[in-house]
């Protein structure tokens, strides 16, 4: 690959990434920068290899995302196609239309060929609102897990439409494929055992593009179908997330190929430039559509409206639907390009939008409340707190642990706060007071109710991020009492101090002093000398109470 490709498409990912965009829209510039230099998607058959591994794995890394409960939610399975047959009602009359006023792009494309377009233009980028959601600290809030389920969604129905474009009948052997679950215990057995270093990676490009793409691929299936199934295999191992954060860059470096063999596909002509921005006119009703049917799912407004601004943009997989299409000689080569320009344009439009979705939501408050449905979504009612004095946001170990001291004084006026329902369910069979929330959500602060009585806030998140989150949240609601604080490093205890927290609690240099303290009770007489002899060393226990 010559070294003008790399550096171009460097620079242009960098300078669309300085004005806050997501920089998969300098790679498309890059391609079609490259093509104006007479550089063609046929003379670099090695970038499509590349952009062919780069949607595999973007498919195997869905898959270890994937909890396939969270699908069968009424506001995700319905929801998504609800939305995706609503778009395509909407889409495949109005390119009609738009054709018969004259835009020659559309002019003569029959039913079947709008059908694809629509369908295309139905979906709405992962990429973007994942980077969306992790900017604002929102992955884990109600509506970013909504708009990540409709994603998955839609990119399950991309799939089955790849693996239905295939066009051949697969293979008896394919049948074999069902038997897959069965070698799970192997797999999960070899998964523990190759560590945290290279290995792993390894390991998981042979899941991906071996267990996966290879052997679906030989039985007559599409390969893409192959990953994300071996992927949802892989999900349930406490590994799998380690994996999916170590096929990051991988991923992310391979789709940059693919989007610069989108450029690489010709230069858009006024006319497409122009058509493409008559396609992002729409996609307010995208997200009109998506607003409706979530308060309808009985949503609160403003998780609605937060999910819907998530999802008003076009998808990177509408590129590959329309990829797929044209190399079938289903759609003419120039909407590859059109709809290109118009992904493009739509990150533009949604990207100031959901920065300022607060400020609009605060703005519309009382409007958009009235699309609500009563009683409202068992996940999205106000959280109630009661009276407590003592509230604990992060009940790990750290937390369970500072609880179990509390209670010893303070039984019945602790409150703890933990995002994960199974965790919530087992402090609640220990006995403690807990209730589901995440404290590094807008949403959980949305919902909260007031205890007038607190006097001490222990932030016991293992991430900073969140606990300053936390901070400024308490400073929102005009909280007197006092802060402390877990970190791991220095500078984020002086963050956190200059924040306004009161006590910060350094989890490295606590543990060297307990080690110590440990040592010495276990190892040492009283006297501070070695013990004479060698059974004094495995006293019991309890001898320390």
């Amino acid at each position: 690959m010559e070294p003008a490709i790399l550096i171009i498409t460097l620079a242009c990912g960098m300078l669309v990434s300085r004005v806050g965009l997501p920089p998969l829209i300098g790679y498309l510039v890059a391609g079609f920068v490259l093509f104006l230099f007479g550089i063609e998607e046929s003379s670099l058959p090695m970038l499509e290899q590349l952009a062919n591994l780069g949607v595999t794995l973007l498919l195997f890394a869905i898959g270890l995302k994937l909890d396939i409960r969270s699908l069968f939610k009424a506001e995700v399975l319905a929801g998504s196609s609800l939305h995706l047959l609503g778009s395509m009602l909407f889409f495949i009359p109005l390119l009609k239309l738009l054709g018969l006023l004259g835009l020659e792009q559309l002019t003569g494309l029959e039913l079947n060929q709008l059908g694809l377009l629509a369908f295309a233009l139905s979906f709405s980028s992962t990429i973007f609102a994942v980077k969306i959601l992790e900017d604002k600290g929102d992955m884990q809030s109600l509506y970013g897990r909504v708009a990540i389920g409709i994603l998955i969604m839609q990119d399950i129905f991309a799939v089955a439409f790849l693996t239905i474009s295939k066009g051949d009948i697969p293979s008896y052997w394919a049948l074999c494929l069902l038997l897959l679950p069965l070698a799970k215990p192997l797999i999960y057995k070899a998964f523990d055992r190759v560590g945290h270093g290279e290995l792993l990676v390894l390991f998981g490009l042979v899941m991906a593009l071996v267990m996966g793409a290879w052997l679906f691929e030989i039985v007559g299936l599409k390969p893409d179908l192959g990953a994300l199934i071996i992927g949802i295999l892989l999900a349930g191992h406490p590994k799998s997330s380690e994996l999916a954060k170590s096929l990051f860059y991988f991923k992310e470096l391979f789709l940059v190929a693919f989007f610069l063999t989108v450029g690489l596909n010709g230069l858009p002509t006024f006319s497409d430039i122009g058509l493409a921005a008559i396609l992002v006119l729409i996609v307010p009703i995208k997200i009109v559509l998506f607003l409706y049917l979530l308060t309808h799912f009985k949503l609160r407004s403003r998780t609605a409206l937060l999910s819907s601004f998530s999802l008003g943009n076009y998808s990177e997989f509408g590129l590959i639907v329309a990829a797929v299409a044209t190399s079938k000689g289903w759609l003419p080569p120039q909407w590859m390009v059109i709809l290109a320009v118009a992904l493009s344009f739509s990150f533009l439009f949604s990207a100031p939008l959901n920065i300022a979705s607060n400020r609009l939501y605060q703005k519309y408050q009382s409007r958009l409340q009235r699309l609500e449905k009563h009683p409202l979504h068992p996940e999205d009612r106000p959280i109630h707190v009661g009276n407590p004095r003592f509230l604990i946001l992060g009940m790990g170990r750290i937390g369970s642990g500072a609880y179990d001291e509390l209670r010893v004084q303070y039984e019945g006026e602790i409150l703890g706060v933990e995002h994960k329902q199974d965790l919530v369910d087992y402090h609640h069979q220990e006995g403690r007071n807990v209730v589901q929330g995440d404290a590094s959500d807008t949403d959980f602060w949305e919902k909260l109710d007031k205890a007038p009585n607190l006097e001490l806030v222990l932030l016991a998140m293992p991430h900073h991020v969140g606990n300053l989150f936390a901070v400024e949240q308490l400073k929102r609601l005009d909280y007197q009492g006092k802060l402390s604080a877990i970190v791991q490093y220095k500078e984020d205890a002086d963050s956190l101090q200059e924040s306004g927290v009161h006590s910060v609690y350094n989890l490295y240099e606590a543990a060297g002093a307990g080690f110590v303290d440990h040592v010495v009770k276990e190892l040492l007489s009283p006297n501070g000398t070695a013990p004479d002899h060698p059974e004094a060393v495995n006293h019991p226990r309890s001898s320390e109470n």
